[in-house]
């Protein structure tokens, strides 16, 4: 079963600000909770292209989690789109669009997810990962209201 998370957040920038922000991958640290103990694995620079492949570690119930995506589009300064190639997941496409609206930006994320796992990974989700997931893109809104509303 494919689970999918949807997000809105309209941001005070321009255009071009906000995707600079959002295309540069060392910035998902500061928008990530602590408690997941991201980090990034690749080194830096990492200069964002169709292609471009990125390792991450998470901390998921105590545990490191490995976790590796490629940037499958990379359509500047409108989208981007990072899909998982080995993670947690059996699925996991993340949509980030970018359009002018209101003096600032529409962010929009679009997560399409699927757990492994059957039927355990359904009652994971409904008990634990769904709002873990809620919990973490929260957080994000948070977080990238300060950053950008500091910014003006």
């Amino acid at each position: 079963m494919h689970y999918i998370l949807s997000r809105q957040q309209w941001i005070p920038a321009s255009l071009e600000h906000v995707f600079a922000f959002f295309e540069k991958p060392e910035n998902l640290a500061r928008i990530t909770p602590r408690w997941l103990k991201f980090q990034i694995t690749t080194p830096s620079p990492i200069h964002m292209a169709q292609g471009t492949e990125i390792e991450y570690t998470i901390a998921w119930l105590g545990f490191p989690v490995r976790w590796h995506t490629q940037i499958t589009k990379y359509d500047p300064p409108s989208c981007f789109i990072d899909e998982q190639i080995k993670g947690p997941y059996r699925t996991w496409i993340h949509v980030h669009m970018f359009e002018e609206k209101d003096d600032g930006v529409l962010m929009t994320d679009r997560v399409t997810y699927k757990l492994p796992f059957g039927p355990l990974g359904r009652l994971m989700h409904m008990s634990l990962i769904g709002k873990q997931l809620d919990e973490i893109f929260n957080y994000r809104r948070n977080v990238i209201d300060k950053i950008f509303n500091e910014q003006k």
